[in-house]
């Protein structure tokens, strides 16, 4: 039975997951971390995009987080979101809107928006894509 550790993964909203994981791989703010047990003690903050963890049995969950922190303990990971959804449960339709929008923004198609809301919004919208693509990579077109 391959190792595992605990992980937490909790909004200001909710708790959207907690159990035992064999890793986590999250966007750190420095780039792309794996954690698996016996990782050594760790705190970082998160970037906007996808956190995948690899329950015990090698079953995969797909989760989006729009920053936070992410915390490891030797008996358990802990991933502090601002917040976050399952990659199943999100809208990649309302997602890819949103990115256009924000890039019609930036190349000063609307006025409704600032340049720093606009940079805001398509950094947010190609991070919940990434997270999208992830889950449907792993689990074929609907990802349920």
């Amino acid at each position: 039975m391959p190792m595992t550790v605990h992980c937490d993964i909790v909004s200001a909203e909710k708790q959207l997951f907690s159990g035992e994981v064999e890793m986590v791989v999250a966007a750190g703010s420095e780039g792309d971390l794996g954690i698996l047990p016996g990782h050594a003690p760790l705190l970082t903050g998160l970037k906007p995009g996808p956190v995948r963890i690899i329950k015990q049995g090698g079953e995969e969950e797909v989760f989006y987080v729009n920053g936070g922190f992410l915390e490891v303990q030797p008996k358990v990971v802990t991933v502090l979101a601002d917040s976050a959804a399952r990659a199943h449960d999100m809208d990649e339709a309302a997602a890819e809107e949103a990115r256009q929008r924000a890039k019609e923004a930036l190349e000063g198609k609307h006025t409704d928006m600032d340049y720093s809301a606009a940079s805001a919004q398509l950094a947010e919208s190609v991070a919940q894509l990434r997270a999208i693509q992830q889950m449907k990579k792993k689990f074929g077109g609907s990802g349920k």
